[in-house]
């Protein structure tokens, strides 16, 4: 069941609306019939017996721990020393925990990876495609739900976060429905709590959550759909649209995926609100970013504290590296010998940051190694750059000078998205080399680029609505734009929303062809 279609519309009023009729206390009832009927209803919903696993497996896990620790304190009212029996039995639970469900999530999404991994072998010496995927095997939202719940059993391992004993309640925090599409990955310890407290139904919350899924509408129906068209046209046939075209197709598609995705945010976090619940925000403008960690601090946020939290940090505490470190600080001093021991650790995670993305080396290179080397190089030219700035006599600190950062990390983002986009790793290095080999930027003025899938009309809607985006964008950067309209006068809200609703049901992209259930991280 498409987000954004009209029976998704219907089906979340009237769940809104039970929502508020049932007694306080069986609100979370509500959304848990909903998350599972919304899962049931999916493409794939027949395969909902694995989320309902992944929750069955860690509440085992839970139970183990609350029962171990049960008896350890027992054992100490009556005087005795439990030992680390206790200890080792709940980690022994925790890793039965994350076995199965990294094991699921690998089974069922990365056998493709393999496989992948011969046809992009193959492509290279253009033989085609010698295996075909398993995707129809993979269900929906399934690295969501896997890392919201390991994330909790963690949490409960390390009693940062307390053990539910209801497995229903356990159900509805690892399938919450408005997450299942493209996130946000829950913590426990911060979103857990408030899905099932009662929420009174407040008109301020219901209506600005509405407002902010006009708003997550209009970046999917008018802006990403169109940019689609863009991408399609140049991506699907490189070979006569090279140089210039596509530099014009990688940004098209930066905006594509942006839109796309933290319009998919807004949608979902707007539901949350109207629910009365607040849900951590997956995005912040990252194409202003001035770095590339900047932009990662920005951009899928809740993923990125995930794998510091339970992935990069464990690492550097893990006995490997702790040897690791050792040595190389015994050979190469303090300072570098804790760098390159960091430099080792980031490139695990970034290796797994490319891997969750997908089961293709497009994406371990797109969104994990070449950002590894991106932040590396900038780690180790930064006091270099620093120097040569001081001497040019330029102010770090100058407005355009930020500018220019910005356009520096935008252009470094969109090499990724060549390979995030490309049909394989083969593809993406020819289309990086047709980038550069031909130059055509006669395009410009000739009118060519009214070729690429929009006419001049479409284009201008496209246009308009991207100077849109950024205008709405820069404001943000200075507070919530909504508070903001809030404080208008009554007519002139009613004027803007009114305004952004009918832009968005007239200028919004339908047809036969069109499918805005197909959100780019729907597989993940």
């Amino acid at each position: 069941m498409s987000i954004t279609s009209f029976y998704f519309l219907l089906f979340y009023a009237l769940v809104l609306l039970i929502y508020y009729i049932v007694p306080k206390k069986g609100q979370w009832v509500i959304l848990l019939l909903a998350s599972l009927l919304y899962y049931f209803f999916s493409d794939n919903g027949f395969l909902i017996f694995y989320p309902l696993s992944a929750v069955l497996v860690c509440q085992a896990g839970i139970w183990r721990m609350t029962q171990v620790r049960e008896r350890a304190q027992a054992r100490r009212a009556a005087g005795e020393d439990p030992g680390k029996e206790p200890q080792r039995k709940c980690r022994r639970a925790l890793a039965a925990v994350i076995l199965v469900n990294v094991g699921a999530l690998f089974l069922l999404k990365y056998i493709n990876f393999g496989i992948n991994t011969v046809n992009g072998i193959a492509s290279l010496f253009r033989k085609g495609e010698l295996l075909h995927g398993l995707d129809w095997l993979v269900p929906l939202g399934i690295s969501y739900y896997s890392l919201t719940l390991i994330g909790y059993v963690a949490d409960v391992y390390f009693e940062i976060a307390k053990p539910l004993k209801n497995p229903g309640k356990l159900a509805l925090y690892g399938m919450f429905f408005p997450c299942m599409l493209s996130g946000p990955i829950l913590r426990f310890r911060e979103d857990g709590d408030p899905l099932f407290a009662p929420h009174p139904f407040d008109y301020v919350q219901v209506t600005r959550g509405m407002q902010r899924m006009l708003w997550g509408f209009f970046k999917v129906l008018v802006i990403s759909e169109r940019m689609g068209k863009i991408v399609d046209t140049v991506y699907g046939n490189y070979g006569q649209y090279p140089g210039l075209y596509i530099w014009i197709g990688t940004v098209a598609f930066a905006f594509q995926l942006y839109t796309n995705f933290s319009g998919g945010m807004d949608i979902s976090l707007g539901i949350a609100q109207t629910f009365g619940l607040k849900l951590p925000e997956n995005f912040e403008r990252p194409f202003f970013s001035r770095t590339i960690s900047e932009y990662w601090r920005r951009w899928h946020i809740t993923l990125g504290v995930w794998m510091k939290e339970y992935v990069f940090y464990p690492i550097l505490r893990s006995a490997l590296f702790a040897g690791l470190g050792k040595k190389l600080r015994a050979r190469f001093g303090k300072k570098k010998g804790k760098q390159l021991t960091t430099f080792a650790g980031m490139f695990l995670l970034w290796f797994t940051v490319g891997v969750w993305h997908g089961g293709d080396w497009k994406y371990v290179i797109g969104s994990g190694l070449l950002h590894w080397f991106y932040i590396v190089c900038g780690e180790l030219l930064g006091p270099v750059y620093a120097k040569g700035m001081q001497k040019l006599g330029i102010d770090p600190k100058a407005k355009w000078v930020d500018g220019l950062r910005v356009l520096r990390t935008f252009f470094l983002v969109n090499i990724g998205f060549v390979f995030f986009r490309a049909d394989s790793v083969g593809d993406a290095w020819r289309m990086l080399g047709l980038s550069v080999s031909v130059f055509n930027p006669g395009i410009l003025a000739n009118g060519s680029v009214f070729t690429l899938g929009l006419d001049w009309i479409e284009f201008t809607i496209a246009a308009v609505s991207l100077l849109l985006l950024l205008a709405v964008s820069l404001l943000q950067e200075k507070g919530s734009v909504r508070e903001r309209i809030g404080r208008k006068r009554l007519p002139l809200r009613w004027l803007i929303w009114y305004a952004l609703l009918f832009y968005v049901i007239l200028l919004g992209n339908y047809g036969p062809d069109y499918s805005a259930a197909e959100f780019i991280y729907q597989g993940f």
